[in-house]
């Protein structure tokens, strides 16, 4: 399986994720030349060697009328400290930080108007305005609309205003704009079926903002950061934006250690400021096998339930974490017909789905059995049809792949066109 696995043992942010994806891609200067001739207006997208604690990498430098931005520190003291073109952040939307400030991931600090210097707060309805107006494929489109969707979530709950009222400032800057669309545009360019990260380091302290001083992480950085592991240290400074959370929250489906890979690309992303540890995002590009782990599976014999009480049996067991669960006609004792429910869970899901056995179902006792399982790896990924995106449930592992268009996508189109699922299916081979 193509599996790409993110090292954000410094953060993240979205010049610097664009950074490393670039530095996987073969042809460099195409992905250069589609940014700048995106038409957003004024934007400059270039990339240039960098080095960080003897690591050469890539810094991507995006320049809106030739200008990059300025960012500022704030010190264990409160004094601020500025930093040339530090890549902000893109915190700030609605009312929150207009960072001019911290640690130098990326570019999203003043908006510039269209024509000229001017701040500009842009509202989700300009943004999408803006991307349906880029020449983009549709699924980098939806993906980048997506990563703006949570930020917009984010800072709605930060101001405890509608998402439709919540007004980028440096989050829907030209800059910050090219940021999210460069990293969509390499993600679809580089074709993953999975991708999975490091828990992420969001640094220490506190970011300077517009209305204030802020702790880090900022509260848009927490909001989008909920249920992915996370970790602060010694390194004083915001490690990882808004705009970077988002990315790797739309696009990671796993945060742990890196899986057993074969690697066959490394790039490295570098940030601007200087730490005593490598100010950069790396990215590793490789083949991952299927896998294998434990499961447990829970069986009780039912002689006395109607049909209906256990199918919904079934329901509330999937809906609460089961990885399968399955009916099996048998008989029993005295000639009786019954039916033999089986439930496959994590080892860590057991105790919460066997009470759920003993709730809805008319069972007084369970047994359990320990399998050990083979699995491929499993992914999704969109492609682009005549009549719009379809996602691929994708599968590898073991001399084994396969793809399976997903149904609902599927069946849309057969509707709308007035076709039938094989025809759409075609369009997949």
């Amino acid at each position: 399986m193509r599996t790409l696995y993110l090292d954000c043992g410094m953060g993240a942010a979205g010049d610097m994720l664009m950074a490393a994806l670039l530095e996987l891609v073969d042809d460099k200067a195409a992905f250069l030349e589609k940014m700048n001739g995106l038409g957003l207006p004024g934007v400059a997208v270039s990339a240039v060697p960098a080095v960080k604690c003897g690591i050469t990498g890539t810094h991507v430098a995006v320049t809106v009328h030739g200008e990059e931005e300025v960012s500022c520190d704030v010190s264990p003291e409160g004094h601020i400290h500025h930093h040339d073109h530090d890549h902000d952040h893109g915190h700030k939307q609605g009312h929150e930080h207009s960072h001019e400030h911290e640690h130098g991931h990326e570019h999203e600090h003043h908006q510039h108007d269209h024509d000229h210097g001017h701040h500009h707060h842009t509202g989700m309805g300009e943004i999408r305005h803006l991307l349906g107006h880029l020449e983009l494929p549709e699924a980098v489109r939806a993906d980048a609309e997506a990563v703006y969707g949570l930020i917009a979530e984010a800072e709605s709950h930060a101001h405890g205003a509608p998402v439709e009222e919540i007004h980028f400032h440096e989050v829907g800057s030209l800059d910050a704009v090219a940021d999210v669309v460069g990293v969509c545009l390499l993600v679809h360019m580089l074709g993953m079926e999975r991708i999975v990260a490091s828990p992420v380091h969001v640094g220490s302290g506190q970011v300077r903002c517009a209305h204030g001083i802020l702790p880090v992480p900022a509260p848009a950085t927490a909001h989008i950061l909920r249920d992915v592991p996370i970790y602060g240290g010694a390194i004083r400074g915001e490690l990882c934006t808004p705009t970077g959370a988002a990315l790797l929250k739309h696009f990671v489906t796993e945060f742990g250690a890196m899986p057993v890979m074969k690697v066959k690309k490394i790039g490295y992303g570098m940030g601007n400021k200087d730490f005593e540890a490598a100010n950069c995002v790396r990215a590793l590009l490789g083949e991952t096998a299927g896998g294998r782990d434990e499961v447990a599976e829970l069986c009780c014999n039912l002689d006395d339930m109607t049909a209906e009480a256990i199918g919904f049996a079934q329901e509330e067991l999937l809906a609460a974490g089961a990885l399968d669960v399955y009916t099996t006609p048998i008989g029993m004792k005295k000639g009786r017909p019954a039916v033999l429910l089986s439930c496959m869970c994590r080892m860590e899901d057991r105790e919460r789905l066997l009470g759920l056995l003993f709730r809805h179902t008319t069972t007084l006792g369970v047994r359990e059995n320990v399998c050990r399982r083979y699995t491929l790896e499993r992914g999704e990924r969109t492609v682009d049809t005549p009549h719009g995106p379809v996602r691929l449930k994708t599968a590898s592992g073991w001399g084994v792949v396969r793809s399976k268009p997903e149904y609902e996508d599927v069946a849309r189109i057969a509707r709308g066109q007035g076709i039938s699922l094989a025809e759409v299916c075609d369009w997949l081979k």
